[in-house]
């Protein structure tokens, strides 16, 4: 038994020609603000494998939700968000507004943010939501400002 993941992790490093760890690096998720961030981070996911240079668009990509929400494929996987809903109340105006999102580039400060708070377990969202998140887990939800705190001068 102690050998069965190692030839799986080889069969499957042979079949897909790949290299190095099947699962490498750690899970990283954070919570995200879903008024703010919800339709950029959703683009950036699905952009993926067009980034990574899997498919060229992310509708070829079999594991995407793509297919569903810009083209109206049918998925029992899928609960469909309410934020994607208010694109529009028709489907077909809704699947058209989707797909105009993926037009330009997830702008570089949206990436920046995005990367680090997910590499850094970060809640991602503004700063109302960021303190309510903090209420509700009792953990800080930011990174402390850099370097020590300055001493108070004797006498202040």
């Amino acid at each position: 038994m102690a050998r069965l993941p190692r030839y799986f992790v080889k069969g499957q490093l042979h079949t897909y020609d790949r290299t190095g760890t099947l699962w490498e690096g750690r899970y990283k998720a954070t919570v995200i603000d879903s008024e703010q961030y919800l339709l950029t981070c959703m683009r950036y996911i699905e952009l993926n494998p067009v980034r990574a240079g899997m498919v060229r668009h992310p509708r070829d990509y079999l594991w995407s939700s793509y297919a569903a929400n810009a083209c109206g494929k049918a998925d029992k996987l899928l609960t469909v968000n309410k934020l994607y809903r208010q694109l529009d109340c028709e489907a077909e105006a809704r699947q058209l507004a989707y797909r105009q999102l993926f037009r330009a580039a997830v702008g570089r400060a949206d990436l920046a943010v995005m990367l680090a708070s997910t590499n850094k377990g970060w809640v991602l969202g503004s700063e109302r939501f960021r303190e309510k998140i903090e209420r509700l887990t009792g953990r800080r939800t930011t990174p402390k400002p850099r370097g020590r705190p300055k001493k108070e001068k004797a006498g202040d």
